[in-house]
């Protein structure tokens, strides 16, 4: 058994692998230890990765069996990538080995190991039922920079000799690329997080709208970067209307959200202190825009929601397009209609001087209105029209749901990756009409 009390973690296993990689290799094991560490820099993913350097680890030193675990923050086994084993059922079975045991030895003392009789290892626990037999073991732990991120490990050389020295210096040196693969993940997902608690922060708590119903979403793009800039927005002007605003800041990158808070905010402001038709507010927004030096755009639906003065049609949706995909308007009845008149505007912070237009529609009793970003119908295998309609069939199959229940399916309906960030805002107006 390896052991190398005494020495700073990994020391001992560079001097290993440095000896092992002077030793002269035959092409075959070239092959293997490039497969798996070229595999790192491979647009792969994690997994894939991963699987591959168990592959490489067990044809490159001659074992029957292989695997990886993978360590999470807190050192528990939150994966196993196994290979040599024919049926995978007893592993799923058994579940992930945890805490103690042989496998654990090398993470604990930060240590390769070598044993030449598993049965015989004070610390070997035994093997479950169901589990292949294994006389001699080799591991080594995935660090970089000491961090343990899990365990590289093979068992039972096909030619029945015990695991050397030269055997450990070549599964170091995939432990490694494993390692730095691994590292690579846990700080991929602690970007996306962070990126993803930033993009929210800057979203505003929808108000009461009382008597109308008002919900919400944000999702991010799934992969980075994260930071988009999709907002949506809502609020009660001092007349008693209520506004609404969904919107998408052009690009994705760290600029899109920070600009995506301060044209939010303009907005806001414009509409607050002067009002008026939706054409003269988004207009406004396009002059203050246009005055900086590099001036910020962005596509835009903007809105105002106020009782109406026909029979039957109690409320009544004013609004602007700029350069937006158009709200869908869902009726009791299932019923949709996309609100998408001939004359809609350019993209704000582009050309002030072009004219803006104000619509006006109906909203009956019980409709529902969505308005959305792009990255809830845009597929890049797929034609926008064939998601818009969709989208439209999925929201009359939840025309009387409750908004909740409605923006929860609409943002995880049949699939689990977003191509861009998506905000949705949807509001629904009483079935029996305003207050009188």
């Amino acid at each position: 058994m390896a052991h190398h009390p005494g020495q700073r973690p990994g020391a001992a296993g560079d001097g290993v692998a440095a000896r092992a990689l002077r030793r002269p290799l035959d092409r075959r094991q070239l092959r293997h230890l490039l497969d798996g560490v070229l595999a790192v820099s491979a647009d792969l993913d994690t997994r894939t990765v991963l699987h591959r350097i168990v592959e490489a680890a067990t044809d490159l030193v001659g074992a029957r069996y292989g695997a990886l675990g993978v360590l999470d923050e807190s050192g528990r086994v939150v994966d196993l990538i196994t290979s040599g084993i024919d049926d995978p059922q007893p592993c799923a079975v058994m579940g992930l080995p945890q805490g103690h045991g042989l496998l654990h030895t090398m993470v604990d003392d930060l240590e390769s190991l070598r044993v030449d009789d598993v049965a015989a290892h004070p610390r070997a626990a035994g093997f479950p039922p169901g589990h292949p037999v294994m006389r001699t073991l080799l591991g080594v732990p995935l660090m970089v920079r000491g961090t343990v991120y899990g365990d590289l490990y093979v068992a039972d050389k096909r030619d029945r000799t015990p695991f050397d020295e030269d055997d450990e210096g070549l599964l170091t040196v995939l432990a490694g690329a494993a390692g730095v693969s691994l590292e690579n993940a846990r700080l991929y997902d602690h970007l996306k997080r962070a990126a993803e608690h930033f993009q929210r922060r800057m979203l505003p708590v929808l108000p009461d709208l009382a008597p109308l119903e008002v919900a919400a979403r944000y999702e991010p793009a799934s992969e980075l970067p994260r930071l988009g800039g999709d907002w949506y927005d809502a609020m009660v002007m001092p007349d008693g209307a209520t506004c609404v605003v969904v919107g998408d800041v052009t690009g994705h990158d760290v600029r899109a959200a920070p600009l995506m808070g301060q044209i939010r905010n303009m907005l806001r402001a414009i509409a607050l202190d002067r009002g008026g038709p939706p054409g003269e507010v988004v207009s406004r927004l396009d002059r203050v825009l246009t005055m900086f030096a590099d001036p910020p755009t962005a596509t835009l639906v903007f809105g105002r929601i106020e009782r109406g003065r026909a029979e039957g049609a109690p409320y009544v949706f004013g609004w602007s397009n700029a350069g937006h995909l158009p709200p869908l308007l869902v009726g009791a009845d299932g019923s949709t209609r996309y609100l998408a008149p001939a004359r809609h505007g350019i993209p704000v912070g582009i050309e002030a001087s072009v004219p803006r237009f104000s619509h006006e529609h109906p909203l009956p009793p019980g409709s529902t209105l969505l308005l959305f970003t792009d990255g809830l119908v845009e597929r890049r295998d797929q034609d926008i029209d064939t998601g818009l309609d969709g989208l439209a069939e999925q929201a009359a199959r939840l025309a009387t749901a409750p908004l909740e229940e409605l923006c929860d399916a609409l943002i995880s309906h049949d699939r689990q990756v977003f191509d861009d960030d998506v905000a949705v805002l949807a509001l629904r107006t009483p079935c029996g009409g305003p207050p009188r």
